[in-house]
């Protein structure tokens, strides 16, 4: 079979350049767009000596320069957003701008030339919901336009009315996957990230920070970790998935933990690798982390029935596993 070309934005990120080593290694000449606002040419410098890898500096919001892009490729990979809550607080009409007019203009041009786009969404669009776990039909709530916290959550949730929309009224053929926290090498927590920034935190020798309030929060509230090397596989399994398309489907895992426990993970992990054990965390409630009445949410628990029934999906990187992973990432030298 002739090698495809791909087209992958936000390339240059944790997840995309991840992605981008599987399918340059599997042959496939691969095209990256990131305008390196989160992204970094450090993760992808392994593959810049590639031939069949090609890296393009620029922005989904640039018109021209995706309408070039697109045309020729066989699929895209749509993964440049705004993201992290920290960015979103601060930016939040850069934000929407990128998250809803970005996915606008890759689906048109996607759309014009017939070339098959994956879409990440994000759990953040099952919004204030308590029924668990989240499954991918499920009604959701938002809290109120007036609190910016939100912004990232109906900006994604536009995204995917934008996608199944193309695909009912242009027959473009098009694949919605919902990611929940994904950690790995490469992901930084700089933009509040909970897990490298725990770990980066705890290798300094620094208290890792708890937010929460009292009743609410205050590190008992529970994620599920999923490893990079269980999610980028699967996206490019989802995307040859034809029963896929016309479909948003769950990815993650369904391994709660609570933030404490996770924290308590780290410490463990890091005190067997270093021979240091981390100090305890640190607390703080949300008004001292975050502005304009934050809100969290107790729990976020992913129905991976879908991915399960479409690709045989089923997670296999434990979480003690993907931690060991970021140390070490993060102990190297640059």
């Amino acid at each position: 079979m002739e090698n495809k070309k791909i087209l992958i934005t936000g390339g240059a990120g944790f997840i995309g350049s991840r992605l981008s080593e599987i399918l340059v290694e599997q042959g496939d000449d691969v095209f990256v767009v990131d305008n390196l606002s989160t992204g970094s040419r450090q993760n992808i410098a392994g593959l810049e000596n590639k031939e069949n890898f090609h890296f393009i500096e620029g922005s989904v919001l640039d018109e021209q320069l995706m309408k070039e892009i697109i045309l020729g490729k066989d699929e895209i990979y749509h993964l440049a957003a705004a993201v992290g809550v920290k960015q979103i607080l601060d930016k939040p009409l850069n934000s929407l701008l990128t998250n809803i007019k970005g996915a606008e203009i890759v689906l048109r041009e996607a759309a014009e030339n017939n070339v098959k786009v994956l879409i990440t969404s994000t759990s953040e669009v099952c919004g204030k919901g308590d029924k668990m776990p989240f499954k991918e039909d499920d009604d959701r709530t938002y809290g109120s336009v007036y609190n910016d916290r939100w912004v990232y959550a109906f900006s994604k949730a536009v995204d995917e009315f934008l996608a199944l929309a193309y695909w009912r009224e242009k027959k473009l053929p098009v694949v919605v996957v919902r990611l929940f926290n994904v950690i790995g090498p490469r992901q930084t927590g700089a933009y509040g990230m909970v897990a490298p920034a725990f770990i980066k935190h705890a290798l300094a020798g620094e208290s890792m920070v708890i937010f929460g309030n009292q009743g609410h929060g205050h590190g008992e509230q529970t994620r599920c970790f999923a490893d990079i090397d269980d999610i980028a596989p699967a996206l490019i399994k989802l995307m040859a998935n034809e029963q896929a398309q016309g479909q948003v489907t769950n990815l993650g895992t369904d391994q709660e933990i609570s933030i404490n426990n996770l924290a308590k993970e780290i410490q463990d992990a890091v005190e067997e690798i270093t021979g240091q054990r981390p100090p305890e965390p640190q607390r703080i409630s949300y008004e001292q982390a975050y502005p304009r009445g934050y809100e969290d949410f107790e729990r976020r628990v992913p129905d991976l029935t879908k991915a399960k029934s479409l690709i045989g999906y089923q997670p296999k990187i434990s979480l003690r596993e993907s931690i060991r992973k970021i140390i070490q990432f993060q102990k190297a030298p640059n």
